[in-house]
C-alpha cells in the first residue's frame, strides 16, 4: 500500500493532505494569513492520528516546490525534510503551476478548452506562469511575467484558455479576450495527487540535504520604516 504526505505552502493557503492507493484518505487547510509555520506540522500529525498511520509507514512525502511565496515554500520543504529525514523515507516535489493545471483538470474545463494557464501572484501585474495542455503537459518554461492587454494574445486566438490560480482575477482586468476564462484560487495539497504518484512510480527523488524550493525570482528583504528608538 502506497501512502503519501501531500503538502501545499507555496501561497497564503497553507494544506495538507493524506493518500493511500491514489486516493485522497484526509485533508487539512487553512487560510489564514502566515499561518503556515504554527499549522504545516500540526495538519501533518492530526492527519497521521485519523489515519492510524505512523510516518514509517508512508512511502514518500510530497512537497511542493514552487515558485510562490518564499517564507511558505521553506516552511513546506523544511518540514518535509523533516519528516523524511526522521522516518528515513524518499521526498519527491512537485510543481506549483503542476498542481494548478491538475486542479483545473479536475474541475469542468471551458469547452474545447487548448490551453491551461496557471498563475501564481508575484505582486503587482506579475505572475509566475507557463502554458500547458489540457491534458496536463508543459508546453512553455515557466517564468515572471508581466500581464498586460497583449497577454496569451496567440494563444487567445486559437481557442478557450483557462487562467487559474491566486493572480487569475487581477489579470481578469487586462486579458479581456473572449476566450479568455478564469477561476481564482490557491493551489490545494488534495491536488498534488496525480503529479506526485507520477514522480514516486518513477522514482524522481529529491536529496533530502540539499533540496532548495524553486524561487524563481531572488528573494530580497527589506528595511522596515518603523522606528525601532
Amino acid at each position: 500500500m502506497e501512502n503519501l504526505i501531500l503538502i501545499e505552502t507555496s501561497t497564503e493557503l497553507c494544506s495538507t493532505a493524506m493518500a493511500s492507493d491514489g486516493k485522497i484518505v484526509s485533508y487539512r487547510e487553512s487560510g489564514t494569513p502566515r499561518s503556515h509555520a504554527s499549522m504545516t506540522a500540526v495538519f501533518t500529525n492530526e492527519m497521521l492520528k485519523e489515519t492510524g498511520l505512523n510516518v514509517r509507514d508512508c512511502s514518500a512525502v510530497c512537497v511542493s516546490m514552487g515558485p510562490g511565496s518564499y517564507t511558505g515554500l521553506r516552511v513546506g520543504v523544511s518540514t518535509a525534510k523533516g519528516l523524511c529525514f526522521g522516518a528515513g523515507i524518499p521526498l519527491i516535489a512537485v510543481g506549483t503551476l503542476d498542481t494548478l493545471v491538475w486542479q483545473a483538470i479536475g474541475t469542468v474545463l471551458p469547452e474545447g478548452c487548448r490551453y491551461i494557464v496557471p498563475m501564481i501572484d508575484a505582486r503587482r501585474m506579475e505572475v509566475y506562469t507557463a502554458i500547458f495542455s489540457p491534458d496536463g503537459k508543459q508546453l512553455t518554461e515557466t517564468e515572471a511575467r508581466i500581464i498586460d492587454a497583449d497577454s496569451f494574445g496567440q494563444q487567445l486566438a486559437e481557442g478557450p484558455v483557462l487562467f487559474i490560480g491566486d493572480a487569475a482575477e487581477k489579470c481578469r482586468t487586462a486579458i479581456t479576450h473572449p476566450n479568455a476564462h478564469f477561476i481564482q484560487c490557491c493551489p490545494k495539497a488534495s491536488s498534488m495527487l496525480i503529479p506526485a504518484m507520477m514522480e514516486y512510480k518513477e522514482k524522481r527523488f529529491k536529496d533530502v540535504a540539499y533540496f532548495e524550493p524553486f524561487y524563481l525570482k531572488n528573494f530580497v528583504a527589506t528595511v522596515s520604516r518603523k522606528k525601532l528608538f
